[in-house]
């Protein structure tokens, strides 16, 4: 598949939302991006725009040389999983799965051969004669992406497809995703919400507030050097430490480059809290100086107890600058 080209995007509605504003955007062929930012941010219009189930008010998508603004959602061979995975619950797993086929009448031995091989690939073979109603949440999710794979589209686009899935189970869905994915070479748009999504799946994330798009970059390059205000306390969990100087600028520094230090090399806080996630601890201080409030990254086998007094240091060449005008 040739890039898709996103230039200049807008979305106007009715009401005066202006949902989508002047996003432009690269999708290389083959990558997983990943469409992140709070609820209302534009990131499903934009997704719905690719789609062609929303009309661009404004700018150009296209994919290689092909412009796709006026082209008909049926055919643009794009393959869409959605939050309710909108199977046919009078339909058997074989035929959820089969339909997109069926539409295009592709021959019955032709359909029987791509039906087995994608449900082998996500261990649906046994519940091929089974209905949604029967099947588990994951299941289910896992036909609808065995229908979204099974005509082997130019594009998938997903919109936040496993947020009805309990936590255990997101995480298996996240990896059989991504593996999934890397097997077919399809390039993939994914929605979420979720930050932790964005930063385990994505080759790619593309934050975005209120419409705008914030900054493209790897996970890695989005956590290490966040563009903006935003993105620096959207991205991360614990969020990014914050305090502003006198000259007004903020500063920023991530949770593990607080560092523990003895008395005389750091400067004191009290301890307000810990917060243990059996992987690693979190250690919330209180100071009277700026930064007021921290939140450290502390070894699991950390000594101290809420009301104790700490010292700390920051690492300064990690401490970055933001405007404080642009969050």
């Amino acid at each position: 598949m040739p890039n898709l080209t996103i230039e200049n995007a807008n979305k106007h509605y009715p009401s005066g939302v202006h949902a989508v504003k002047d996003v432009s955007l690269e999708i290389i062929e083959g990558e997983f991006m990943v469409f992140v930012g709070p609820s209302g941010c534009g990131k499903t219009t934009l997704l719905r725009m690719i789609a062609g189930l929303e009309r661009i008010d404004g700018g150009v998508i296209r994919m290689g040389d092909k412009v796709l603004n006026d082209v008909p959602p049926k055919d643009r061979d794009i393959a869409m999983v959605f939050q309710n995975y909108a199977l046919y619950p009078n339909m058997k797993v074989y035929d959820n799965i089969a339909f997109p086929l069926q539409m295009r009448k592709v021959n019955k031995a032709e359909i029987n051969l791509a039906v087995e091989d994608v449900a082998r690939k996500l261990d649906l073979f046994d519940l091929l004669e089974r209905r949604p109603g029967a099947l588990s949440g994951g299941q289910r999710q896992r036909v609808a992406l065995a229908r979204a794979m099974v005509r082997r589209p130019r594009l998938f686009l997903m919109d936040e497809p496993l947020s009805n899935l309990d936590a255990k189970l997101r995480v298996q869905m996240r990896r059989e995703i991504v593996a999934l994915q890397r097997e077919l070479g399809v390039t993939t748009i994914y929605v979420t919400h979720d930050q932790t999504e964005a930063m385990t799946m994505g080759s790619r994330i593309a934050v975005m507030k209120d419409g705008v798009l914030q900054q493209v970059d790897t996970p890695r390059g989005i956590y290490e050097r966040p563009a903006n205000l935003f993105t620096a306390l959207f991205i991360g969990s614990p969020p990014m430490n914050t305090w502003e100087n006198e000259n007004g600028i903020t500063l920023g520094i991530r949770p593990e480059h607080v560092l523990p230090a003895r008395e005389g090399e750091g400067f004191p806080m009290r301890l307000q809290s810990i917060e243990n996630t059996g992987r690693e601890v979190f250690v919330y201080l209180k100071g009277d100086a700026a930064p007021c409030s921290l939140t450290m990254a502390a070894g699991i086998n950390i000594s101290h107890m809420p009301g104790d007094m700490v010292y700390v240091r920051l690492r300064e060449d990690m401490i970055r600058l933001f405007d404080s005008k642009e969050e």
